[in-house]
């Protein structure tokens, strides 16, 4: 498994993992209709695009296609953190989130926070995440519950990342995919 940066014509498989992710991967945390709410239709590729402007996104690859991504606001905001239904488990997500955390720290962030699905909670608990508080987000005519959260980042001077944020970033991660 390979993580590097979004590139454009990743667009369309990141809309279909995403859908994906929802649809299929939420599926045992939430009803039907808040997973149609959430996700009514798969994005195309333009408008996932589009989403993702302005956004450091890193996505994991493999032979085998795209597995999963991850995308930091510059204030930083984890805005979406998906992977593939098939993937879950298998190391993707703690790789996108490892590369996550070092862009934060190349920036200087000294906090990141994210709305963690049911899904992704434990995930992010996992990774040293407090939980703030649970809420409810409406979309599309229904309540969803997710979990405001926040993770703080201890940044000193010895320990600065040796990652220019602005270069190309390409890291193989043979551990438990290839």
């Amino acid at each position: 498994m390979q993580i590097r940066r979004y590139q454009p014509a990743d667009a369309g498989a990141l809309a279909q993992i995403f859908f994906d992710a929802v649809r299929l991967g939420a599926a045992p945390k939430y009803t039907a209709a808040e997973l149609a709410a959430w996700a009514p239709e798969r994005p195309s590729a333009a408008a996932w695009a589009q989403r993702l402007d302005g956004l450091t996104t890193v996505v994991a690859e493999s032979p085998s296609g795209l597995l999963g991504f991850m995308s930091l606001r510059s204030d930083g905001y984890l805005d979406l953190a998906f992977v593939r239904p098939d993937c879950r488990g298998t190391g993707v997500a703690d790789a996108l989130h490892s590369e996550i955390l070092t862009e934060a720290c190349a920036r200087h962030l000294h906090r990141l926070t994210t709305e963690a699905s049911r899904m992704a909670r434990p995930f992010f608990l996992r990774m040293g995440w407090h939980l703030i508080a649970a809420q409810t987000v409406h979309r599309n005519g229904q309540s969803i519950e997710n979990f405001r959260m926040a993770k703080s980042l201890k940044i000193s001077a010895e320990k600065q990342p040796a990652v220019n944020p602005m270069s190309p970033l390409i890291r193989n991660h043979s551990d438990r995919l290839g």
